[in-house]
């Protein structure tokens, strides 16, 4: 065979494998102004100091998506199957700062096989709770951040990445799919310190659409919240939040002093039913912080607790497009605390609305407005303080913050 004839036959096979795979580019990106009622500034004589704060904020703070960027691609082997991958990087509209802790592609970074049994996929990766129930909540709708639960304690809106993950999606069985996750802990001679597993079902047909999903980590305080790659590596360290100074504020009360969990459980439930132009949604999430006082391979625990901690919460929401291109969303959440051994039991009341408008299919401007009430004795031990998700800590029980942003989509 010529030369000429085999560099002809290599180039039209070079030429059908190409054809038969591909790499999209896409992103996002989202900015705005946000408005703070009160953001907690420090200590003055043991007494909490706050100030209204004006601010530039990417979404992922303040709005209602993190700009990101990122590469997703497939490939034909044949038979059905087909390989995947996606790396997505979150990064700050204002300062270029990479996101997640400096991740170069902490988003998303998996690699896996599709075929007509299911999608299996490995790396890091968003848990069956957040893709299963988190849809159903405000938040990931129209709300964003701002409006998630109580700085996002059931992680309905993909706080918190699962590093070291095996995931497995079901194909639809006539509106019925399913998923489960594995993260390997890797602690030798231990297969069960920092270990996290999770499973989901959902269903859909016709103007209604249902799902649930469990999720349960060890050591959490390293293996669930410490991900990132700025996060401590020690139990010495909290990965949740941080109690503050006289010169700094306080990083999430409202959990971070459950550090010391064994196990971190959360169980989670939505719904929504579609109504002509309005959708009605709510759910339902249960999150414990079991076996608290484990400093020895969790977190830290300066407040002696022990036992669980358990918060329970609810949300009710309601969507309605008002013409094709613009879109009105209300939503009301409660979160309650119960405390461990009788201490530290607040309440968090929580009202959102949300106004957006389309320019195109691609670029949208929108309004944000929450509304935060705390009561009780927080995870610090301390008269709670607001915290919007995203926001610093308010001085006082209640916190308001507004946000007027734009959105778009390549």
């Amino acid at each position: 065979m010529s030369h000429l004839a085999l560099g002809a036959i290599c180039t039209f096979a070079s030429f059908n494998l190409y054809a038969q795979s591909s790499v999209t580019l896409y992103g996002l990106v989202d900015a705005g102004l946000n408005y703070l009622s009160n953001a907690q500034t420090g200590r003055s004589d043991g007494k909490l100091i706050g100030h209204s704060q004006y601010s530039f904020q990417d979404g992922v703070t303040g709005g209602q998506n993190g700009s990101r960027w990122g590469l997703l691609g497939t490939e034909d082997l044949g038979g059905g199957m087909s390989a995947i991958f996606r790396l997505e990087s979150g990064f700050s509209i204002g300062t270029g700062a990479l996101g997640q802790g400096g991740a170069g592609v902490g988003r998303q970074a998996y690699v896996g096989l599709k075929s007509p049994a299911g999608t299996v996929t490995l790396g890091r990766q968003y848990d069956p709770v957040a893709t299963t129930v988190g849809p159903f909540a405000a938040a990931a709708q129209w709300g964003g951040y701002m409006a998630s639960h109580a700085v996002d304690v059931d992680n309905f809106l993909n706080t918190r990445r699962i590093n070291n993950s095996v995931k497995y999606q079901s194909p639809d069985f006539k509106g019925l799919s399913f998923s489960g996750m594995y993260s390997f802990g890797g602690v030798p001679g231990s297969v069960g310190s920092k270990q996290l597993w999770s499973a989901g079902v959902g269903y859909a047909n016709g103007a209604f659409s249902a799902g649930a999903a469990y999720l349960n980590a060890r050591n959490p305080n390293l293996s669930f919240y410490g991900t990132n790659p700025n996060a401590g590596t020690t139990p010495a360290t909290n990965n949740i939040g941080s109690v503050g100074s006289t010169t700094s504020a306080q990083s999430n009360p409202i959990y971070a002093g459950y550090a010391s969990a064994n196990t971190v459980q959360i169980i989670g439930a939505g719904a929504a039913y579609q109504i002509g132009a309005a959708t009605l949604g709510a759910t339902y999430s249960n999150v414990q912080f079991k076996g608290l006082g484990n400093t020895a391979s969790s977190g830290p625990n300066p407040f002696g607790y022990s036992g669980n901690a358990t918060f329970n919460v609810a949300e009710a929401n309601l969507k309605y497009q008002i013409t094709p291109s613009l879109l009105a969303g209300v939503a009301y959440s409660y979160t309650h605390n119960s405390g461990s051994d009788g201490k530290a039991s607040a309440s968090y009341h929580q009202g959102a609305l949300g106004l957006d408008y389309f320019l195109s299919k691609r670029t949208d401007v929108y309004t944000i407005v929450v509304y935060q009430h705390a009561s009780g004795t927080d995870s610090f031990n301390q008269p709670a303080v607001a915290q919007i998700t995203g926001q610093t800590a308010s001085a006082t029980d209640s916190q308001t913050a507004v946000r007027v942003g734009i959105r778009h989509r390549f």
